[in-house]
C-alpha cells in the first residue's frame, strides 16, 4: 500500500466517523427536544393541579386533636 493509499484510507475513516458523529448528534438532539417537550407538558400539568389542590375546601372533618373522646374514656 502506498502513502497515498494509507492517507486515504485514513481520510475515508476520518470521514465514516464524521457521518456517525453527525447522525448520533441529530439521534441526540431530536431526543433532547421530545424530553423538553415533554418537561413543558409535565410543568404545566403540574401547575393545573396545584391550582386545583390549592382551590379545595377544607374537609367537614374535625382533626383528630378536636374530636371529642368516646364516653368510654
Amino acid at each position: 500500500m502506498t502513502e497515498i493509499e494509507k492517507l486515504q484510507a485514513q481520510i475515508d475513516e476520518l470521514e465514516m466517523k464524521q457521518a456517525f458523529q453527525d447522525q448520533t448528534i441529530e439521534e441526540l438532539n431530536q431526543a433532547l427536544t421530545a424530553q423538553q417537550f415533554l418537561i413543558d407538558k409535565l410543568q404545566t400539568q403540574m401547575k393545573f393541579m396545584v391550582g386545583k389542590v390549592k382551590g379545595m375546601e377544607p374537609s367537614n372533618l374535625a382533626s383528630e386533636s378536636e374530636e371529642t373522646p368516646p364516653p368510654h374514656y
